[in-house]
């Protein structure tokens, strides 16, 4: 049987074309980036929440710029993007002949970084919202909703099909791809209007001779001197990140498999921060015992007691459900906070 199907994975490389097997590598490598990568932000930020708090909060427009400009710099000098680079594959469109180096031209070059970097940002985006909303069904908070509400609502609850929708379709590209029957194994390359192919060892040998960054002539203008002075600054950074990435990719890749339990990456990060100091209660116990029942946040008796397991604070819940949901920090010891850490107090009295 293995003989017999090893044809399928051949036949598409016999023809210049990549096996399906380093398109799914390359396509796997920068989605395994990025959560390692966001690991590694959670836990500077747990050290230190005052210093990199901001850096976990602001996770996915930080990681959306470099991203932008290190797909921006790979496109433009090698015709492909960092992971397609990375396994030695370049984007192509209909015709062959245009030479790596080239790139791909304007109008693709523009489509392939709003696939690359954009639509992938909008749908972190979105899902974050929908789990927002899927913790606000769980918690009963219905909120008035206005006509523009209820259309928003209606779109996040068919985002999930949409979705479902998608990844049939790329898993029909993949089988299509497989028995050669299109040039392309995602539709994200089919809406790019390019194809993958290997590196030829004239695109190698022109990629190697290409200088880093264009030599400033004395003859050019204040504006083209700028201009040239800024995108070899976007180069080097491009090129800075480029090199961190290829050689902490592996090392990356170990973080997310070591930490892709979900149950022992929340109790890590709830045992590795230190132990919050208690609150000062007054010598009179009555005293003491009104002041326990404060919401720190409203100043008010508590109402529906919820505990906040990052620090051991109680608040009300909908006060300290509204502040985690906007800063995603506890309001006293500013540990970070998500809203799975809220946890109900049932009082057997009540």
């Amino acid at each position: 049987m293995a003989e017999r199907g090893a044809h399928l994975t051949t036949a598409v490389a016999g023809e210049g074309r990549p096996s399906i097997f380093e398109v799914l590598a390359q396509d796997s490598l920068m989605s395994a980036v990025k959560p390692a990568l966001q690991h590694a932000v959670k836990i500077l930020a747990e050290s230190n929440p005052a210093r990199y708090g901001i850096l976990w909060r602001k996770f996915d427009e930080i990681y959306a710029i470099l991203d932008l400009l290190l797909q921006h710099h790979f496109l433009l000098r090698t015709s492909a993007s960092f992971s397609e680079n990375f396994y030695g594959l370049k984007r192509a469109g209909p015709d062959d002949s245009r030479l790596a180096h080239h790139g791909l031209g304007r109008r693709r070059h523009v489509r392939s970084l709003l696939l690359l970097v954009l639509l992938p940002y909008l749908r972190t985006k979105l899902e974050k919202v929908l789990a927002r909303q899927r913790d606000e069904d769980d918690f009963s908070i219905r909120m008035p909703q206005s006509l523009a509400q209820k259309m928003y609502r209606a779109f996040l609850a068919a985002y999930p099909y949409v979705c479902m929708a998608w990844d049939g379709w790329s898993f029909c590209h993949q089988l299509l791809y497989i028995f050669g029957k299109t040039r392309t194994h995602s539709p994200l390359l089919w809406l790019a209007g390019v194809k993958l192919s290997h590196l030829t060892a004239q695109d190698i040998r022109n990629l190697d001779l290409q200088p880093a960054g264009r030599v400033l002539s004395s003859s050019q203008s204040f504006g083209g001197r700028l201009q040239s002075v800024f995108s070899t600054v976007l180069g080097s950074v491009a090129v800075s990140l480029s090199t961190s990435l290829s050689l902490g990719v592996f090392f990356l890749q170990f973080l997310e498999w070591w930490y892709s339990s979900e149950n022992q990456t929340t109790m890590k990060s709830l045992t590795s921060l230190p132990t919050p100091p208690p609150p000062l209660h007054l010598e009179d116990q009555d005293a003491a015992l009104a002041l326990i029942k404060v919401c720190p946040l409203c100043r008010k008796v508590r109402s529906n007691d919820t505990a906040l397991a990052s620090s051991g604070y109680v608040f009300c819940y909908r006060c300290i459900y509204t502040y985690v949901r906007a800063n995603h920090r506890c309001p006293l010891t500013g540990y970070p906070s998500e809203l799975q850490h809220l946890i109900k107090i049932y009082s057997p009295d009540a």
